[in-house]
């Protein structure tokens, strides 16, 4: 028997708004991630694309909806990009990708993870600039960028963080002055050390932001 259109409709929205399809696009996002990085201890042969949706594989984890919300792959070994796909992960709250082989530049996407609480990329081979979209996670408490190759400036849109209670940049190849505005007006000078051209804390009116660079 044919279906009412109304109840057609309605079974259209519900496949269109389930949780297993964001877990599928989630999914696809992680495995095309791993496509482009090289992994010789295996940690991620798990990940396994036809499987319903990624919460089984491990150094992932999902909430109670099956969404994405934590990656975990800290001294995996791992090398290769970090990968636009990530910015796909709309639910992630903690990306832990420290102390890995990670190099290029970070994706301006990670900008787009509104609810992302903590950020640790610290220990690989990251270079180019701190992304200014980094300005839009509102709710990231946890900072860290240390021990990398980044060169520029700290974004002072990074000041409007109203949440970040720990940022460390220490030994990258930043340059111009340290931020004093918001959050940065409490953190320590070792989340700046061994960058040799950052030159101390900003001096209002004396010192353009950007000096040094």
């Amino acid at each position: 028997m044919a279906l009412h259109p109304l109840l057609s409709l309605l079974l259209v929205i519900a496949a269109v708004t389930s949780p297993s399809l964001a877990t599928n696009s989630e999914g696809e996002a992680l495995h095309s991630f791993r496509t482009h990085l090289s992994d010789p201890t295996n940690v991620l042969q798990s990940w396994d694309p036809t499987l319903v949706n990624p919460c089984t594989w491990f150094h992932v984890t999902c909430d109670n909806q099956n969404r994405v919300i934590r990656l975990d792959l800290g001294n995996s070994n791992i090398s290769g990009p970090l990968g636009p796909e990530l910015g796909r992960l709309k639910h992630l709250r903690y990306l832990e990708l420290y102390r890995n082989n990670f190099d290029g530049k970070i994706p301006e996407v990670l900008g787009n993870l509104e609810n992302l609480v903590s950020l640790d990329l610290f220990g690989n081979r990251l270079e180019g600039e701190i992304p200014k979209s980094f300005a839009k996670l509102k709710k990231l408490r946890f900072l860290r960028l240390n021990n990398n190759r980044l060169t520029g400036s700290i974004p002072k849109e990074l000041t409007t963080l109203p949440n970040l209670i720990v940022f460390d940049v220490s030994n990258n190849d930043l340059c111009g002055t340290i931020p004093i505005d918001g959050p940065f007006a409490h953190f320590p000078l070792q989340s700046y050390e061994n960058n040799k051209k950052i030159n101390g804390p900003e001096l209002q009116g004396l010192a353009p932001y950007d000096f040094g660079c």
